[in-house]
């Protein structure tokens, strides 16, 4: 059996692609794996300066493979194993240094929407549609999408899209704010490719740093995140990149940084 994920590197950007399309990429056990085996690659080679998380076919991701886990129900320590890989498999993904750019096709549901939410920036193709369909089958979410849908949206409107089962088209989500950029089907990986090969051009670690700083500030009092962020200021203003940054504004060049 070929592997659910494809990885690859384009230039700067290491790419996770989705690569079962005839079951509309839903996630196994092995998706996972994949999943983190590939962001740990990436995170360790210094070439990669951000991830693409993308799929094929139809669909970007109908959920979990209820197959499977209809197959573990009676196997307590096989369905937490399930869960929680899973769960901690995209935490890590939202905890990464890396920014992690999503591009979704069609539908994006259940366990494909957690997926969704646990990266940094998403482009939906003007086909995506995004719901989260657990209650609808008498199922509550294991990967994290009751808490981050209800961070990103408010609670109401997270509450609302859990208990109708709803879906949201593409301009729905970004007005619940859930999407960052809407682009024709035919040019969402190549929209999103160019987005990551923006980012190459950026510090590596002023941007590692300011995504730690608004993931980890999100759940602080306002006093603690603005320590948070002078303490890092100050870290960061002796760097060899913050010096090529201020030569270049100086010099009206582009800078090159080497970090």
């Amino acid at each position: 059996m070929s592997d659910p994920v494809n990885v690859s590197v384009e230039g700067s950007v290491g790419i996770i692609e989705l690569a079962r399309p005839e079951k509309s990429n839903c996630l196994s056990l092995k998706a996972h794996e994949c999943i983190s085996r590939a962001r740990e690659r990436f995170e360790a080679d210094r070439n990669v300066r951000s991830i693409l998380i993308c799929a094929q076919g139809k669909h970007f991701c109908t959920g979990a493979d209820l197959t499977e886990v209809k197959s573990k129900l009676m196997d307590a320590r096989a369905l937490d194993y399930f869960i929680a890989f899973g769960m901690e498999g995209f935490r890590k993904l939202e905890q990464s240094r890396l920014p992690v750019i999503v591009a979704v096709q069609g539908l994006c549901l259940a366990g494909g929407l957690e997926l969704m939410l646990s990266c940094d920036v998403c482009f939906a193709a003007e086909s995506a549609q995004f719901g989260d369909q657990h209650a609808q089958f008498g199922l509550i979410p294991g990967w994290g999408g009751s808490q981050r849908l209800t961070r990103l949206m408010g609670l109401r409107r997270a509450l609302d899209l859990m208990f109708s089962a709803r879906w949201l088209n593409a301009d729905e989500a970004k007005e619940a704010g859930l999407v960052n950029y809407i682009v024709p089907d035919e040019e969402l990986r190549q929209a999103a490719l160019a987005y990551c090969q923006k980012i190459a051009t950026r510090s590596r670690p002023g941007i590692a740093e300011m995504k730690r700083l608004a993931r980890e500030g999100a759940d602080m009092a306002t006093d603690q995140q603005m320590r948070l962020e002078r303490d890092a200021a100050v870290r960061a203003l002796p760097s060899v990149d913050v010096t090529e940054g201020l030569n270049a504004f100086e010099n009206r060049r582009t800078p090159a940084f080497k970090a």
